[in-house]
Formats: structure tokens, C-alpha cells, sequence
């Protein structure tokens, strides 16, 4: 292993969210971010919610992004790998998106090695017990007939103007989080199931947009990378230890 070779990780950036001038600030910041990171990195992670709505059609796609997607581009180009993991907002990524910008899509959870440690890597929606109400909605949104249906009977800017409108009212309505503690958090709760059977060195969600680095037992560590809407927080990990980072705090 290169000691000056990093994985970096990052989540929930929501672009779109609230307007398109708040946006592009956190677009441009982020666009920074990863031009300094490619400059050590050995592998990037975005886990989730990168775009506060996104839905791909057979021959078109949304408008916008077009600093980050650039930037994803010229970073896979020059040979760094970009994994990109679906969100429960950016759920409907299909061809476009990965063959663009060359990113490693995810749509559900991934285990890997990183420098020899076992990482467990999920967006986290829809994982461990309660939230019943998001479970079926997930039903919902991947239902084939359904997407179907959403794709090829609504014109696309109708489609788009939902999805913005429906996404962005239910985040600006939403209450911010609270950590339920170490006990009560379902994602801590989910990963100390699967402790029971498998052991990894490290879980790696996003999702709940509550950062913080807890450990489960003397050899396995939960991690939420938290978010750039108001947190500004990112993962970085050297093959020794995993640290939390504010790029704007």
C-alpha cells in the first residue's frame, strides 16, 4: 500500500436543495473537494443523496450538475475509481449517469476490502428495524410497472417538476434529525445483526445525516458521514484509521 494513498467518502449532498443559486454554492464547494482529494486519493465513495431528485428517461436526462458531473469525469478518466451508491432521492439513476461520467454504481449495500480492512458500505435507507412508512414507499419507487409508468406516460418536465417539488417539500418539511443513541439508532442496530454472523472492521452509511464515528465492539466501528447541506462532513480513511472532516464547517 502507498502510505500517501487515501479513500475518501461522502453523502448526502441533495443537490438541487433549496433553489438552484443555494445549490450551485455547494456544487462549486464540493467540485473543490474533490479536485483536492483526487490529488492523494486511491478510491472516492459517494454513499447516497447526491442529487435531491434525479430520474434518467431511455434518451434524455436532467439538466444541471454539469460542474460536478465534469469533474466525476475527469477523475474516473485519469484512473481514480468513483463509486456511486443510489440514494432513497437519487434512487433512479439507470444508464446515463454511470456511462457519462464513468462512476461504479451501487444500488444496494457493498462489501469490500479497503488497504485489507472489510468495509460495509450503504446508503442505509430502508436497512434495520422501524420506518415502516419509508419501507413501503421504497416499494413504491422501484416497483418496474411504476417506473414505467412514471417514465413513459408523464412528459418529462411534468415528471421533473414533481419529483423537485415532492422531494424538496419533504426535506424543508422534515424535522432534523436526532440521534437516538447508540442503542436506539437503526442503522447501529442493523449492523450489530450482521456482526453476529460476519465481522467487519468498519459500517459506512449516510442517510441520517448525523455524523459521528461509534464504536460497536474493540474491533468494528459504525460511521455516518453526515451531510453537505449544513454539515459539511466527509470520511477519509489511510488503511490505519478512519477520521471524520469538515470541509466547511
Amino acid at each position: 500500500m502507498n502510505s500517501r494513498k487515501k479513500v475518501y467518502f461522502a453523502s448526502d449532498l441533495h443537490l438541487g436543495l433549496p433553489n438552484y443559486e443555494k445549490s450551485l454554492i455547494r456544487e462549486k464547494l464540493f467540485v473543490k473537494w474533490l479536485d483536492q482529494v483526487s490529488q492523494d486519493a486511491e478510491a472516492i465513495y459517494l454513499l447516497g443523496d447526491i442529487f435531491d431528485f434525479w430520474h434518467e428517461w431511455s434518451r434524455s436526462a436532467p439538466q444541471g450538475f454539469v460542474r460536478l458531473l465534469g469533474k466525476i469525469a475527469e477523475i474516473t478518466d485519469s484512473g481514480i475509481p468513483i463509486h456511486f451508491f443510489t440514494g432513497n432521492h437519487d434512487i433512479w439513476v439507470k444508464k446515463y449517469l454511470p456511462k457519462e461520467t464513468g462512476v461504479i454504481l451501487h444500488r444496494k449495500e457493498y462489501i469490500t476490502e479497503i488497504f485489507g480492512k472489510k468495509f460495509f458500505l450503504a446508503h442505509g435507507d430502508g436497512l434495520g428495524p422501524g420506518d415502516p412508512g419509508y419501507k413501503i414507499l421504497k416499494k413504491i419507487f422501484t416497483n418496474k410497472f411504476l417506473q414505467w409508468c412514471f417514465a413513459n406516460l408523464i412528459h418529462p418536465d411534468i415528471a421533473l417538476w414533481f419529483g423537485h417539488t415532492w422531494s424538496h417539500s419533504r426535506r424543508m418539511t422534515e424535522r432534523y434529525p436526532e440521534f437516538y443513541g447508540i442503542d436506539g439508532e437503526w442503522l447501529i442496530i442493523y449492523s450489530k445483526e450482521l456482526l453476529k454472523k460476519t465481522h467487519y472492521f468498519y459500517f459506512v452509511y449516510g442517510h441520517r445525516h448525523l455524523q459521528g464515528i461509534h464504536p460497536l465492539n474493540k474491533k468494528s466501528t459504525y460511521v455516518n458521514l453526515g451531510d453537505w447541506l449544513t454539515n459539511f462532513t466527509y470520511g477519509v480513511f489511510d488503511g490505519e484509521k478512519f477520521e471524520l472532516k469538515y470541509y466547511k464547517k
